[in-house]
């Protein structure tokens, strides 16, 4: 019984990267072997067990076949005659078919050290086509390292888009990859990466039909929407680490994919269009309820932060309403830095603030300062404390505006 330190932990060693988990492969042992030394079986579709006192995985070395379609379409071999050379062949990419021994000793079958050295991210073998999950996880690792792709694993990519493999992917996995792509410091290169390679339309047509779409002139016309959109996401990775609102920044603009050509290039009224579309994309992808909320929110108002000092103080106060800001603070920060994110997403202002931000933050904190106490004691009830507290915010984001509002 041999164990060997695997993938991710060995790749981001070598890279001189943190090493956040370890995961472990056994050569020469079988389950019942495992159980006999300690550990606590936790796989479901694989043998995969728990070290009795550092918790971390030790999965049985196993060998795969294809026996169906899509990311579950696999039968497995695992058993104590299956070599470490045969458990990493399994693996996607060269940088991730990396051992290391016990006694700190590198196992490197497939060269992925030199891929390291060349970032470059290459198929271990012809088996990359087998599983369409890939194709995600390999824009995510160009992502995350800044690496291109291989030109022979891109032709195996084009041969799995031909294939029609990509549809068998789960709504589970693709959001987790998507995620993951979007916590990256760069994540439109996740975008850009499945484009070059023919899958984002595959994947995220919505994305995809925004290149080529004009901007609207006030917002660098040199620029279409689509790379508009990478560098805002790009923005929002600068700005924030919260995953919701990287998440919106994609979505803000998705309407205008389907912008009539007869209202370009103003794209008035295109915020219904990426509404929707954010709604339908956050369906098919199942994305968590709080994520989904705040980019529908942000597709809806996302231009109000922009035009702030062309609003009335009733459009601001709805804006406010609609985000519910002030049952849930954090909504509106979010926002907030959102609406930054999209300000930035330009050549030329990515290091600029956005002017509006701190009068709008100053009118929210104006609204939100409006305590239903002083009509209380003033002996009003029901609704007529409600329309009290309205009015007196209108009044207050209106004396706001006033403070900020450049000079003409």
């Amino acid at each position: 019984m041999q164990c060997f330190l695997v993938g991710g932990c060995v790749r981001d060693k070598l890279l001189g990267l943190p090493v956040k988990d370890h995961d472990w492969v056994v050569v020469g042992a079988d389950p019942q072997t495992m159980l006999t030394h300690g550990f606590r079986p936790v796989g479901r579709d694989f043998p995969v067990f728990l070290h009795p006192q550092t918790q971390e995985e030790y999965a049985l070395a196993r060998t795969e076949r294809k026996s169906g379609r899509g990311y579950h379409g696999f039968s497995f071999h695992a058993a104590p005659d299956v070599t470490l050379e045969q458990d990493l062949a399994r693996r996607d990419i060269t940088i991730n078919a990396i051992a290391e021994d016990e006694n700190g000793n590198i196992i490197d079958p497939f060269n992925g050290q030199r891929d390291l050295q060349q970032r470059v991210l290459r198929h271990v073998s012809p088996a990359f086509v087998e599983d369409p999950v890939r194709v995600l996880r390999i824009a995510r690792f160009a992502a995350r390292f800044n690496f291109t792709i291989a030109d022979e694993t891109k032709d195996l990519i084009a041969q799995m888009i031909a294939d029609g493999e990509l549809a068998y992917l789960v709504p589970e996995r693709v959001w987790q990859e998507l995620s993951k792509a979007l916590l990256t410091d760069k994540p439109s290169l996740f975008f850009t990466t499945l484009r070059e390679v023919g899958a984002l339309k595959e994947l995220f047509p919505e994305v995809d039909a925004l290149f080529g779409v004009p901007q609207n002139p006030k917002w660098h016309p040199e620029v279409d929407t689509g790379v508009h959109v990478m560098m805002v996401i790009d923005q929002a990775a600068r700005l924030s680490d919260d995953l919701a609102v990287r998440f919106s920044a994609m979505c803000h603009d998705l309407g205008k994919g389907q912008t009539p050509a007869d209202i370009l290039p103003s794209h008035k009224g295109h915020e219904a269009t990426s509404i929707r579309l954010t709604r339908d994309l956050c369906d098919r992808l199942r994305v968590p309820k709080e994520t989904r909320n705040l980019a529908v929110k942000v597709a809806e108002f996302h231009t109000d932060v922009h035009l702030l000092f062309e609003l009335d103080a009733e459009r601001v106060l709805y804006v406010l309403e609609g985000i519910d800001s002030f049952r849930r603070p954090e909504r509106f920060q979010q926002y907030l830095l959102a609406g930054e994110a999209d300000f930035r997403g330009r050549p030329g202002y990515e290091d600029a603030p956005m002017p509006e931000g701190n009068a709008f933050q100053a009118c929210y904190e104006a609204a939100a300062a409006v305590s239903a106490t002083e009509f209380i004691e003033a002996g009003l009830s029901g609704i007529a404390i409600g329309e009290a507290i309205r009015r007196k915010r209108i009044e207050k984001i209106a004396q706001t505006l006033d403070e900020y509002r450049p000079a003409a």
